[in-house]
């Protein structure tokens, strides 16, 4: 069983959260479909549907910041 973070509504430990939007992965791995980033040092994962959202941004390179 994951270990629980011991507040309602915060994922487990190890989990992958979308940095845009909260959602969690199901699993310990970032599913294929999801982006992943780093911006000032720290690694970002962005679920599909953030992704397929702000897709032009991301490929302009824009900091997650600006979108």
């Amino acid at each position: 069983m994951p270990e629980q973070s011991g507040k309602p509504g915060q994922p487990a430990a190890g989990s992958v959260v979308c940095a845009r939007c909260g959602t969690t992965a199901e699993g310990d791995t970032v599913p294929v479909t999801w982006l992943s980033s780093v911006e000032d040092g720290r690694r970002l994962h962005f679920c599909e549907g953030c992704a397929r959202l702000h897709i032009r941004a991301i490929e302009s390179r824009l900091d997650s910041l600006w979108w």
